[in-house]
This record gives structure tokens, C-alpha cells and sequence, in this order.
């Protein structure tokens, strides 16, 4: 593997104008995140527009280390480790996925430091494990799920097949979906973390014979089982979160992904400006198109820059802590708020895959959930 690529160190460059002989507090975020093998495409899209953000902000005086977790528990903890106690870094951000989240941030943020997630939502941190210097961009695992489930208990479905894969978000995201699915379920597999073989599962659904199915397979699991699933010669509706349907994924599925709905709190055709900014700066930026995680990478960055200009640094964190909690940027979802535990309070909306010219890609057809926070606010004491 690519040293350069494990050991990623970017230190955006210039000095902020204006300051004269005053310098602002230097800020040092520390960015673990999946950047090497499976579900490296979404470590590297929440890394792209996270840096995004800081480039268009001029933030001189913010340092960005950027490392790769492989995707491996103990070598995010050894990363973080080495991120406070060597590099001293004020915040840290960046995790995928849920499992290494757990490994990573109760230590990190009893140590004093705050942990800004782009991604991973586990319950685990959301209820009895919430921590005051834990903030949440992104989402709470449950919520996406939760939103389909409504979907298709609303939509007459009466016997849904259910699978995921067993690690927390697997098991966050199905209990989501019976949570707001109150009928009956057909089926319910928990599959491997990073299984690429679904020709069992394919075969229990068939025997099953149900009107639906549900599934959360994120980054190259999710390929895997639509590109098999569409060889299957089954034809049952097929619904799931954003997370298996993103820009990403839609282009290494290709067609069979066409018509299917999909659940996120953003789509890159939301109509408000910072929005239609981010699109338009990450295309010129990458050349493609931005992702699910490449919006809440920007949203992290924009919230911590928002939050560091308003308490002038994470010098008094408490005053820090604080502006963060009012979240005074401009998200590309529009009206953004954090719950008292820390997690968005938003819009679920619901997405059809559809094609744009010769190119995959999702658009608004309805909201799942308005103003919707998530079910373990009040298990959380803070």
C-alpha cells in the first residue's frame, strides 16, 4: 500500500488576511478516516469535501491531518492515540464506520477532545453514551432507516425481507426500520461486514416470497448485492437508505439500480444556495460528482470553522462547546439544529434513481420525515 496514502498529511497552506500583528488561535484536527481498501470511496468523499470547505474558507490557521484506518478498529485507535498525544490536535473527525467510531471516541473525548462525526451515528453515543464534546453531523444510524420504514408501511407493503450487516449501524439501521414499519417482516438476515457473496441471502429471500425488501449494505457490499440481485431474474421492489444508492455506488451498479427509492437528509438537488454552491465548487474541485458523504464532510468542516470563529478558538471550550451546539453555518440541507444529545434535527427525504443524461443519480420525489431527531435523546443525561 501507498505510504503517502496511509500517512496523509495536509496542512492547508496561506495565512488568513487581515490579521496584522494579531494572530488567531491555531486549530489542529486530526481526520481518520477509510481511505484504502473496502468503503474507501466514502472515507475519500467525506475527506474531499471536508478539505473543501477549508480551502474556501482561507483558514490558514487550520491544520488538517488526514490518515487511513484500512477499516481496522485498532488501528483507528492507534491513529487517534498518536493524533492527542503526539500531534495534540483539538478535534477529530472523519470515521465511517460505526464500529471503529466506538473503538475511537468515548476515549478520545474523555480525554478533552471533541469528536465531530461526518458519518457514523451508533446508538451507542446517541443515549446513555452521549458525551458533551460529542457532536454529530451527519445523522443518528436509525434515522435514514427509520424514514423507510414509514415509507413503506405508507406505501401498502405488507411482508418486507430485511438485511443488513452485523456490526452497530446493521443493527441500528434494522431496528430504525421496524421502528416506523409496524407490520410484519417476511425475513431479516444480518450478513458479514464486508461480504461480497450474497447468492444465500438471494436464495432466503426467493423461499420467502415477499412483497419488498429492505436492505443497508453501504459502500461495496451494496454493489455486490444489487449487481447479483438483478442477475437473480427476481423482480420484488427493492428500498433502502442513501447510503446504498449514492453517487458512488450508482455508478458501479449501473442500470439496475434505475427506479429505486432511497432515503437522505441530502440530495444534491436541494434548493437552497449553499447547496447549489457546494455541487457546483466540488465538481469544479474533483470532477465529479458530489456524494451523501462528501456533503456531510462539508458540513463538519463548516460547522467547526463557524463554531471556532464564534469562540475565537477551542481555547475556553466551553464557549466552543457552545457554538457548536448553535450551529450557526449555512448547511447544504438548509435548516440545521442539533438536539440536546447532539444529533441533527432534520428532513428525511425520499429519493428515486433516476438518469441524467448517461449519468445515475438521485432526485427528490417526496419527504420521508419532517423535523425528525432520533429515538435515544432522552436516554442521553448531558
Amino acid at each position: 500500500m501507498n505510504r503517502g496514502l496511509r500517512s496523509l498529511t495536509l496542512g492547508v497552506a496561506g495565512l488568513l488576511a487581515g490579521l496584522g500583528g494579531a494572530q488567531a488561535e491555531e486549530l489542529k484536527i486530526g481526520m481518520i478516516t477509510t481511505l484504502s481498501g473496502g468503503g474507501s470511496s466514502l472515507g475519500i468523499d467525506v475527506r474531499d469535501g471536508f478539505l473543501l470547505a477549508v480551502k474556501q474558507a482561507g483558514a490558514g490557521d487550520v491544520e488538517v491531518l488526514v490518515e487511513d484506518d484500512a477499516r481496522k478498529p485498532d488501528l483507528a485507535k492507534q491513529i487517534a492515540d498518536k493524533f492527542i498525544q503526539r500531534d495534540k490536535v483539538d478535534i477529530l473527525t472523519g470515521i465511517i464506520w460505526s464500529n471503529l467510531a466506538m473503538a475511537v471516541v468515548p476515549a478520545s473525548v474523555r480525554q478533552g477532545v471533541f469528536y465531530i462525526s461526518p458519518n457514523a451515528g451508533p446508538s451507542a453515543l446517541a443515549g446513555k453514551g452521549c458525551h458533551e464534546n460529542y457532536f454529530n453531523v451527519a445523522w443518528q444510524n436509525d434515522n435514514l432507516h427509520e424514514a423507510m420504514g414509514g415509507y413503506v408501511q405508507s406505501n401498502g407493503f405488507k411482508a418486507p425481507f430485511i438485511l443488513a450487516p452485523n456490526y452497530p449501524a446493521g443493527k441500528d439501521a434494522l431496528t430504525g426500520f421496524k421502528r416506523y414499519y409496524k407490520g410484519t417482516v417476511s425475513g431479516e438476515i444480518y450478513t458479514k461486514l464486508g461480504q461480497k457473496d450474497y447468492a444465500a441471502e438471494i436464495a432466503q429471500i426467493r423461499e420467502a416470497k415477499p412483497d419488498s425488501i429492505f436492505f443497508f449494505l453501504p459502500g461495496g457490499m451494496g454493489i455486490a448485492f444489487m449487481k447479483q440481485y438483478a442477475q437473480s431474474g427476481l423482480d420484488i421492489p427493492v428500498f433502502g437508505p442513501a447510503f446504498s444508492f449514492d453517487q458512488g455506488i450508482l455508478k458501479a451498479v449501473g442500470d439496475a439500480a434505475l427506479g429505486v427509492k432511497n432515503t437522505s437528509q441530502w440530495s444534491k438537488d436541494i434548493d437552497n444556495p449553499a447547496n447549489k454552491a457546494f455541487v457546483d465548487a466540488f465538481q469544479a474541485e474533483y470532477g465529479r460528482l458530489p456524494s451523501l458523504y462528501a456533503s456531510q464532510g462539508y458540513d463538519a468542516a463548516n460547522l467547526i470553522l463557524a463554531a471556532k470563529a464564534k469562540a475565537g478558538g477551542t481555547g475556553d471550550a466551553a464557549a466552543f462547546r457552545a457554538a457548536l451546539q448553535e450551529a450557526d453555518f449555512a448547511s447544504v440541507r438548509g435548516a440545521f439544529k442539533f438536539a440536546s444529545n447532539h444529533h441533527p434535527i432534520q428532513d428525511i427525504y425520499v429519493r428515486e434513481v433516476v438518469k441524467e443524461g448517461e449519468v445515475l443519480t438521485n432526485k427528490i420525489v417526496g419527504v420521508g420525515l419532517t423535523g425528525h431527531a432520533n429515538a435515544y435523546v432522552g436516554d442521553c443525561k448531558m
